[in-house]
């Protein structure tokens, strides 16, 4: 199992290679990492790194992640120069990769629109602000990114 800034460094890695390519705010960061997890957990029955994810007013959102980018504001995140993107096996790079496809290409603002369509956001959040959004939850709701895809 990996943490969640392993699959945040790939991320940050993925958005800087090649040509054009550009950083990206916490808050997409965030997002990103999100539905990583979701989608993991759908597809693998078990999750992809350890860390809770909790319902936040710009949606769901990794506490120690965002406390090791929050100095950045709305700025983008540079990725890290050791970071090893083979740390991560093959398998899970193509499906990071994939997740970074198809969510990567909105802006920070529109994936906080859209987390905040998520049942499984809304509930924890209506439940209690900074909830933790259940591995359960993410499963049976985000399952509709895969029958769409």
């Amino acid at each position: 199992m990996y943490t969640c800034f392993d699959i945040a460094n790939y991320f940050l890695f993925k958005a800087t290679e090649g040509e054009g390519g550009e950083l990206i705010s916490n808050l997409k960061l965030q997002k990103l990492v999100y539905y990583a997890q979701g989608l993991y957990l759908t597809c693998f029955k078990q999750p992809l790194f350890k860390e809770c994810i909790e319902a936040w007013t710009y949606g769901p959102v990794i506490p120690d992640l965002y406390q090791k980018y929050k100095e950045y504001g709305k700025s983008g995140i540079p990725a890290e120069d050791n970071f090893n993107p083979g740390m991560i096996t093959e398998k899970d790079r193509e499906f990071l990769d994939e997740i970074f496809d198809v969510f990567g290409q909105f802006s920070a603002i529109r994936l906080k629109d859209i987390a905040h369509e998520d049942e499984c956001w809304r509930q924890a959040y209506d439940r209690c602000p900074g909830s933790i959004i259940t591995y359960e939850a993410m499963t049976e709701d985000l399952v509709k990114y895969m029958r769409n895809g």
